[in-house]
């Protein structure tokens, strides 16, 4: 394999060089689902392990404790974003791939052998907090790197297509997260699962770690060279600073709205709609799954109906579907039903994550793409994404629950005029337009460009 693949060498045809852009593809997603798995393990075993670390107050006092640790989780990812984004771009995409899932794997096995509050006192939930520090720094720089990389290995003509994988593996590290999560409802009473089991599927993702490791070792750069003196330099980002601002802005509506219809429904299920906890994560595990298959579908649109229209009907219809669907999901317990609702709002939000990467990656220019792409994602989705759970059992404590809905509702119509505002990649995308980004947002135009 060739040191690079951005460019096909002349000595390979078509179909040989289609291969080895899909094998890039698979060995950057993998790592990809490894992260996200052990980032959500947190999530989806919140609801056992919550009182071995806070053990005083009611049921949804521990969820809002375990959720606020969630969310300082969060608050790592910008400088995961920078960091990351920054050897990205001065050093290699595969480089950055690599120390990220390194670190994600450190990150849940400290989890995974932390001692409870009975054991070592208010130590415990110190510890957790910084053992998922660390795994909101590594997710950080995870998500702009491989975003970057997937889209820019991709084919010419199908970028949505390919670049949706990264929101495949994404999902399907929750859908991981969430299949654990079942079989071990199954196989162990839920004293067990509070008692000891809850560790097991951290075990379980460092050790799928070193198999992430093995296959990112092996990636081609998408690039070679570049201005070593101004890549991955907030100088060099902030000549982009409008197209920086577009994607804080829709990406804000999207994160949130999808940790809404993901990490946090199960807890809504069981806490609001009162419906039995394995119920409501076996209803979650077939919504993911379904979620995760569309995928490609909304990417591969976005190919024929370009990222704009994508991002004005996800933005749009999402505006109108929040508040009735959440009241509708707060008042049912019939799992099929809820099935059915939350598929359908996903569906809506599947505009945009399908799209998600290769939208941010055709607005920056290389030697600032993963910094650009993962420092504006890293922002949006901490201060919006991480703290979704935190702010709806806020409300719910508060006994203003539906107000959370009118929240979301607020930021998705924020999200729907920067999808307006948004250029067109088609015309003045750095990957396949004609660079002039800036010129579009109402810039000078700009003569050098990727």
């Amino acid at each position: 394999m060739a040191d690079s693949i951005g460019i096909a060498p002349s000595s390979l045809d078509d179909a040989a060089d289609r291969r080895r852009r899909i094998m890039a593809i698979v060995g950057s997603s993998s790592g990809n689902l490894v992260e996200w798995y052990d980032f959500y393990c947190y999530a989806f075993f919140a609801l056992y392990f919550a009182p071995a670390f806070f053990p005083k107050g009611d049921a949804t006092s521990q969820l809002l404790q375990t959720a606020g640790i969630f969310a300082v989780g969060f608050f790592m990812r910008p400088v995961g974003g920078w960091l990351f984004g920054r050897i990205a771009d001065r050093v290699g995409r595969r480089a950055s791939m690599i120390i990220s899932v390194l670190m994600m794997c450190a990150g849940s096995l400290c989890i995974g052998i932390l001692p409870t509050y009975e054991t070592v006192g208010t130590l415990a939930p110190v510890l957790l907090l910084l053992a998922r520090m660390l795994q909101g720094l590594s997710v950080g720089g995870e998500y702009g790197t491989s975003a970057t990389y997937m889209s820019e290995v991709a084919i010419k003509g199908q970028r949505g297509f390919f670049a949706s994988f990264q929101y495949v593996t994404l999902i399907g590290g929750q859908l991981m997260a969430s299949l654990v999560l079942v079989i071990m409802q199954y196989l162990m009473t839920a004293q067990q699962i509070s008692a000891y089991g809850w560790r097991i599927p951290f075990f379980i993702g460092a050790g799928l770690a070193v198999v992430a490791l093995y296959l990112r070792r092996s990636l081609a750069e998408t690039k070679e060279g570049g201005d070593k003196e101004e890549a991955g330099t907030f100088s060099a980002l902030f000549k982009h600073w409008r197209a920086f601002c577009v994607v804080l802005a829709y990406t804000a509506g999207g994160s949130l709205s999808f940790y809404t219809f993901t990490t946090y429904m199960q807890k809504y299920l069981v806490n609001t709609a009162h419906m039995e906890k394995t119920s409501a994560a076996q209803v979650m595990t077939l919504v993911l799954l379904v979620y995760m298959a569309i995928q490609p579908i909304f990417g591969a649109l976005s190919d024929r109906i370009g990222r704009k229209a994508n991002m004005i009907l996800y933005s749009g219809l999402g505006t109108l579907m929040v508040v009735p669907l959440m009241t509708f999901l707060g008042k049912n317990q019939d799992p099929y039903l809820a099935f059915a609702v939350i598929t359908l709002g996903l569906a809506v939000i599947s505009f945009y994550t399908g799209i998600s990467g290769i939208v941010k990656a055709e607005l920056f220019p290389a030697n600032v793409r993963a910094l650009g792409v993962g420092l504006s994602y890293a922002l949006a989705n901490a201060t919006f994404g991480g703290t979704a759970e935190f702010v709806a059992l806020w409300f719910k404590d508060a006994g203003m629950e539906s107000t959370f809905f009118w929240y979301v509702t607020v930021m998705l119509a924020i999200a729907f005029v920067a999808s307006l505002i948004m250029p067109n990649p088609k015309v003045h995308g750095f990957l396949d337009g004609q660079g002039t980004v800036e010129e579009a947002l109402g810039a000078k135009p700009r003569l050098a460009h990727a």
